[in-house]
């Protein structure tokens, strides 16, 4: 059986109240909620709570799946984006309204990694014009996906230094114009067109 069948019919067990249909639709996408997850937040605990309650969620109600709409991982793929983006949200989010057009399967897939190529570009560029120290650890957070206590062991410094750092980093990169029209392209034309004449 495929897995879109297989998705499809461990949902029906599981609103029968199937244990061991959950267990098997965990084991099936698991890995991939979480990998969504982690490339709207880039944040592991962060990704991890968001699929926590995505499968908590399915658990509870699995008749939300309608198979008209699209396949499982389809219907996985859309909610587990718009968790995260409402978890991004509360936190004052980077490319937020480029990541709510994405609407499918094939368009999580494709957009990602469009955004993140682009998404790339610009946070380089804005790091060029922040300290080393500051650099070195965004970057190793964002683009390694290094914890904050990894970062500690790799550059030899105290944890708290490094949080200092990433948080320095952090307030940095807010102030780059560039990054700043990336995030709110509406907002950096109200309060920037001055700047470009």
């Amino acid at each position: 059986m495929g897995d879109k069948m297989k998705g499809k019919n461990l949902l029906v067990l599981i609103g029968k109240g199937s244990r061991q249909a959950f267990d098997e639709f965990y084991e099936l996408y698991a890995s991939f909620v979480l990998h969504i997850a982690y490339q709207v937040l880039r944040d592991r605990n962060e990704a991890e709570d968001v699929c926590h309650d995505i499968f908590l969620e399915i658990y509870q109600k699995p008749h939300e799946y309608k198979s008209d709409k699209g396949s499982v991982k389809a219907w996985l793929a859309v909610k587990t984006r718009s968790r995260s983006i409402d978890r991004l949200r509360k936190r004052q989010p980077v490319l937020v309204h480029k990541l709510e057009q994405l609407d499918t399967e094939d368009a999580v897939q494709t957009e990602i990694s469009v955004l993140r190529h682009l998404e790339k570009k610009v946070i380089l560029d804005a790091l060029k014009h922040i300290p080393k120290k500051q650099r070195e650890v965004i970057y190793g957070a964002y683009f390694e996906g290094k914890t904050q206590r990894e970062l500690a062991e790799t550059l030899n410094r105290p944890l708290g230094s490094i949080k200092s750092m990433v948080r320095y980093g952090l307030n940095n990169l807010r102030k780059d114009e560039k990054l700043i029209q990336w995030e709110n392209p509406v907002e950096s034309e109200k309060h920037g067109t001055k700047s470009h004449r």
